[in-house]
């Protein structure tokens, strides 16, 4: 899939997630497969622009794979200056989140909430693609709710502000994450825009991927919260598309290592004192699919060092191989 002068090697993408896909966790998508990995979203409201948060947020000069950076507002100037500095810090492609369904950012009309008013949409869309020389890009949910479900409406005026690549969420905000996502309306979208559309929604497996690739005729999908825990999920589906055949989830030993790369560079990145805190959602999502061990968690959670934190994550997973060759003998 291309996005302006960007060719994606593989249709897979990470989705922004704010306090997930930062910089470590988007470097070991890519390594695991995805074909971009998209930045967690920055506020365009200069009060935040200087805080640590956002300037972590924000440095993306020697960063690998396409660098795209999601921006989230209302107010089409501050959109568009917030593209500018993002795209002096590095960033290459700019995604806007107009499908963010939280009630604290849906509260200042941002986000989803934005689909319910399609004059400012087109106002904000236009505002940022004249503000800058590198593609945007959009991100939007099917609707504001079931009843008003526009986004084939909302599809063809990004197609006209010049948007060049737009990601659907097949569920309405007042959804929010329940139920199932559905693929009618993005199958509607891609049939009324030449730009490419991305799917995004419970795509949790090789097999999900291909059967919505294959329903609504998307041009790649998006994978957020399966990519918790395990983004190992991106090499397993690309292997699917490519060879049509499913491949084996990695092993006890890759997965301790994965681990193990991902919480130090956390704790490079952030400093201990961060890098501690954010390790420990990281290391509940992983363990949660190897063994549902709550004392440990428990402990862990407790560890205030960032060499504790290593030490006991060796220790979990050499008694957890230990185990598995124990059960092997007998």
């Amino acid at each position: 899939m291309q996005i302006g002068p960007y060719k994606l090697e593989t249709p897979l993408i990470l989705a922004p997630m704010a306090g997930i896909s930062d910089r470590p966790f988007r470097q070991l998508c890519l390594r695991m497969g995805a074909g971009m990995a998209v930045s967690e979203m920055m506020l365009a409201n200069p009060d935040t622009w200087d805080t640590e948060k956002s300037r972590k947020r924000r440095y993306h000069c020697d960063e690998k794979g396409i660098r795209s950076v999601q921006i989230l507002g209302c107010d089409p100037e501050l959109m568009a200056e917030a593209a500018r500095l993002n795209v002096d810090a590095g960033a290459q492609i700019i995604d806007i989140n107009m499908g963010c369904p939280a009630k604290k950012v849906n509260k200042k009309l941002a986000g989803s909430a934005l689909l319910q008013d399609p004059e400012l949409v087109e106002r904000i869309l236009q505002a940022v693609v004249n503000a800058v020389a590198v593609p945007v890009t959009l991100k939007i949910r099917t609707g504001w709710d079931p009843q008003h479900r526009n986004g084939v409406q909302i599809a063809r005026l990004a197609e006209q502000a010049g948007i060049q690549a737009l990601t659907v969420h097949g569920r309405t905000r007042a959804c929010l994450f329940n139920g199932q996502a559905e693929y009618d309306t993005i199958k509607a979208i891609k049939q009324a825009v030449s730009i490419p559309v991305i799917a995004n929604g419970d795509i949790d497996s090789a097999k999900k991927a291909r059967d919505v690739l294959d329903y609504t005729g998307a041009d790649a999908i998006m994978v957020g919260r399966a990519a918790q825990g395990q983004p190992w999920i991106f090499r397993q589906i690309r292997h699917y598309l490519e060879q049509n055949l499913a491949t084996t989830s990695p092993s006890l030993g890759e997965v301790r290592a994965l681990v193990l790369e991902h919480i130090d560079a956390l704790h490079h990145f952030y400093g201990e004192y961060q890098g501690v805190r954010f390790a420990r959602k990281h290391v509940a999502w992983y363990l949660e699919r190897i063994a549902k061990n709550q004392d440990f968690r428990r402990g862990f959670n407790a560890l205030e060092k960032a060499n504790a934190q290593i030490d006991a994550l060796k220790y979990f997973f050499d008694t957890q191989q230990h185990n598995e060759e124990q059960t092997a003998y007998v």
